[in-house]
C-alpha cells in the first residue's frame, strides 16, 4: 500500500564546473520504487573544462507510487483457516515451548520493568492476532502442594507469523509484578507476581509450558480492509495492537491489504515507559495517512485541567472525531489494567451527553454491531 506519490524528480546540474555528476545530486532517501512508469532515457551533452564533450544519459522517472517495502511471511497456509484456533493445548496437557529471547523494553527512568519475550512454539501452537497464551510457571502451587501453578493469561504481542515471520514464534509483553512493603518500603519477594517474574527471569533455551491459544473478543476484523480501528491501551495492554499494526504495516500478507485508519492511544507513566515506540513511530513516518499515534504520559504531560494526563484525557481531546468515526462503523478496542475502564467510560458518557446522546444506548448499539472490544485484567 502506497502512502505517497512522487510526480516528478528533478536533477540539478552545477553550471560552469567540471560536469562530473556528484552522487550527492541523487538523494534517494532509501525510497523503494514499485509500480514504476519509466520515461525514455534523456541524452545530455556537456562540455568540460578542457573542451571535451561528455555524453550523459539521465533516466527520467515518472514515479506513480513510492511504496514502503513489506516483509514476506510464511507459511501462507496460516491464512487458510476460517475460524481462529482455540485451546489446542489445555492446562492438563500444555505444550513445552522454548524461550528464544528476553529483552527489557523500557528505559532507566521507567517505574518497574517490562520485557519483550519471544517463545518458540515450532508452529505447533498457531494463533491469530488478538489472542492470548496461557503460561504455567515452573514450581508447585503453594496453595496446592504437589500441584503445578495456575495458568496465567498473556495477550500475544506478535502476528501469527511471529517476530521472525516464519510462523514458529510468539511474543509476550510482560511487566514484572513486584510488591513493596508499604511500611518498610522494601521489596517482598514472597508476594511478587509468580508468573511475570518467572518469565522476565527466563533465559534463552529455557523450557516453558504454554496453553491455548484463547480469546475471540480482540480478534482483528478483516472483512473490511479499509475500516477504522481505534486502539486504546495502558502499559502492556498495547500487546495485541503491536500484532495488529505489524500485520497492517510491516508484513506482506496477500489476503489482507490494509487501507484504512489505525489510531493508537497509549497511556504510560513517562517517555522511558513507552513500549515499541520505535516501531510505532516508523509506521507514523511511513504511513501518515493510515496511522495515528497519541501518547498519554501521566508524569510528563498535563491535561486541560492541569492534572496528570491519562489516556481518557487524550480520548476527550479527540472525542468529537472519535464519536464521528464510531458513527461511521469504526471498531474501538480497550486493553490493559481493568482500572482504566471506569475513567474512560465516564469520559465517553460525559461527551455523549454533551452531544445530546444517551451513552447507554450508544454503547448498546456498538456492542450489537460488534464494534466494541474490551480485554482488561
Amino acid at each position: 500500500m502506497a502512502h505517497s506519490t512522487l510526480s516528478q524528480i528533478s536533477v540539478t546540474v552545477p553550471v560552469g564546473s567540471d560536469c562530473s555528476l556528484r552522487r550527492s545530486v541523487f538523494k534517494t532517501n532509501s525510497i523503494n520504487f514499485h509500480d514504476k512508469s519509466w520515461a525514455p532515457m534523456l541524452a545530455l551533452n556537456f562540455k568540460t573544462k578542457n573542451g571535451k564533450s561528455r555524453d550523459w544519459q539521465i533516466l527520467c522517472m515518472s514515479v506513480q507510487q513510492a511504496s514502503v517495502p513489506k516483509v514476506a511471511v510464511s507459511p501462507l497456509e496460516l491464512e487458510d483457516a476460517k475460524e481462529p484456533p482455540l485451546n489446542l493445548h489445555k492446562p492438563k496437557e500444555p505444550y513445552t515451548a522454548t524461550i528464544v529471547s528476553v529483552d527489557r523494553l523500557v528505559g532507566p527512568k521507567a517505574p518497574g520493568e517490562t520485557c519483550h519475550i519471544v517463545i518458540d512454539h515450532g508452529g505447533n501452537v498457531p494463533y491469530w492476532e488478538g489472542q492470548s497464551y496461557g503460561v504455567i510457571p515452573s514450581g508447585e502451587n503453594p496453595k496446592k502442594p504437589g500441584m503445578p501453578h495456575n495458568v496465567r493469561l498473556y495477550s500475544i504481542a506478535s502476528t501469527r507469523y511471529g517476530d521472525f515471520f516464519d510462523g514458529k514464534t510468539a511474543s509476550l509483553c510482560v511487566r514484572r509484578a513486584v510488591y513493596y512493603d508499604p511500611e518498610t518500603g522494601k521489596e517482598d519477594p514472597s508476594k511478587n507476581g509468580v508468573c511475570s517474574n518467572f518469565l522476565c527471569n527466563s533465559k534463552p533455551g529455557d523450557k516453558i509450558q504454554i496453553t491455548g491459544p484463547s480469546g475471540k473478543i480482540m480478534l482483528l476484523p478483516e472483512d473490511n480492509p479499509n475500516a477504522t480501528h481505534i486502539m486504546i491501551a495502558t502499559g502492556t495492554g498495547v500487546a495485541p495492537y503491536r500484532g495488529y499494526l505489524r500485520r497492517m504495516f510491516m508484513e506482506s500478507v496477500p489476503t489482507f491489504k490494509f487501507g484504512g485508519l489505525a489510531w493508537l492511544f497509549l497511556g504510560v507513566a513517562n517517555t522511558d515507559s513507552l513500549l515499541y515506540d520505535e516501531e510505532f513511530s516508523k509506521y507514523l513516518q511511513d504511513y501518515p495517512d493510515n496511522f495515528r499515534y497519541d501518547k498519554a504520559l501521566s508524569r510528563e504531560q498535563k491535561n486541560k485541567s492541569g492534572g496528570k494526563m491519562y489516556v481518557q484525557d487524550k480520548i476527550e481531546e479527540y472525542s468529537d472525531e472519535i464519536f464521528r468515526l464510531l458513527d461511521n462503523g469504526a471498531h474501538i478496542y480497550f486493553c490493559g489494567l481493568k482500572g482504566m475502564m471506569p475513567g474512560i467510560q465516564e469520559t465517553l458518557k460525559r461527551v455523549a451527553e454533551e452531544r445530546g446522546e444517551s451513552w447507554d444506548e450508544k454503547l448498546s448499539q456498538l456492542k450489537k454491531n460488534k464494534q466494541w472490544h474490551v480485554e482488561v485484567y
